[in-house]
């Protein structure tokens, strides 16, 4: 009997979710206007790359991407090629109305009121709907993290799909720590657990460990890392032994050869969607909160591909946007 860790994978979907928005020194304040879109440049060549593997791009397209000209150009023109989609991503510290502090936890939507979060994300679709030309119905907080309340917005405003979800990742402002690692339907009250609403989606990204049934070794990490045991650095210990290592699927953040053992760990824990994510602003090649590793554009294909070619020795891929890939879900559950 084949090993669960050797387990090949049925009809397993890859999504690459890009967050596409300004660059800025995150070691400074939070932009609020003239953000530098720069980036956005270097996305058709980013895009033919990903057409090289026949990946399917889901654009997470901010305030100040579509309400510039040229960027917006550049993303109309990518959707017209016909294998890529656009979300909208919500900065609230560059979207207007711009209003009330603009400090660490005001960088997070959750932590806005309702009403401001309306207005903003009122004017975010106006500026996609306009420059870039499509509606989107796929979205992501900044920052991440989601609650109850901005969930339900989305719904109002005809949202069908959440990717704000950011498993066994937390903060001081929000905890994904318990938050469900597979596709599913958000629980309104508990957005971390799945409920029986059936009008959006969750679609987190793929985060978890270099061994399979990440809820448990979540409980093993947090042990470890606990203050009482700290002293100890089993946490370090075990990462440098290879042990357990706490991985997330991007290649800003994780190795080529780290990001495969989650892969392969994330397929033994039954996972039906291999989701990677990064940052438009990675492109220009500068350090920042997201390019811990200081990667260049040809360390970040290369890795991405090395991905893509370990994921074709286990079956049957099948490269899809986020929305394409909540759909195949949904008709599932």
């Amino acid at each position: 009997m084949m090993k669960a860790k050797e387990r090949k994978a049925d009809k397993l979907l890859f999504v690459l979710s890009v967050d596409t928005e300004e660059e800025f020194d995150w070691e400074g304040g939070f932009p609020q206007e003239n953000c530098s879109v720069d980036n956005i440049r270097y996305l058709p060549e980013f895009h033919q790359f990903c057409e090289s593997l026949n990946i399917r791009p889901t654009y997470m397209v901010d305030y100040p991407v579509a309400s510039t000209a040229e960027s917006a150009a550049i993303i109309k023109d990518i959707l017209a090629r016909g294998n890529a989609e656009v979300g909208a991503h919500l900065h609230p510290w560059c979207t207007p109305p711009i209003e009330g502090p603009n400090t660490e936890r005001e960088s997070h939507v959750i932590n806005l009121p309702a009403k401001l979060i309306r207005r903003k994300l009122e004017v975010l679709l106006a500026a996609i709907e306009d420059n870039i030309g499509v509606r989107p119905t796929v979205f992501r907080t900044g920052r991440w993290g989601i609650d109850g309340k901005v969930l339900q917005i989305l719904i109002d405003y005809g949202f069908k799909v959440d990717s704000s979800v950011y498993p066994y990742y937390s903060n001081q402002y929000f905890s994904c720590r318990d938050a469900c690692d597979q596709p599913y339907w958000p629980n309104l009250a508990k957005p971390n657990y799945p409920g029986t609403q059936r009008k959006i989606f969750e679609l987190p990204i793929t985060s978890g460990f270099n061994r399979p049934d990440f809820p448990f070794w979540e409980k093993v990490h947090a042990r470890i890392s606990s203050p009482g045991l700290q002293t100890v650095r089993l946490v370090g210990l075990a990462w440098h032994t290879q042990m357990l290592r706490k991985l997330f699927l991007s290649p800003e953040l994780t190795t080529a050869g780290d990001m495969i053992a989650l892969v392969k760990a994330a397929i033994a824990s039954g996972s039906p969607v291999i989701h990677m994510f990064l940052h438009s602003s990675t492109l220009l090649e500068k350090p920042g909160e997201y390019n811990q590793n200081n990667i260049r554009r040809r360390e970040l294909y290369a890795s991405v591909r090395s991905v893509i070619e370990y994921l074709s020795t286990t079956g049957s891929v099948e490269f899809c946007t986020l929305t394409e890939a909540a759909a195949r879900m949904e008709s599932k559950s």
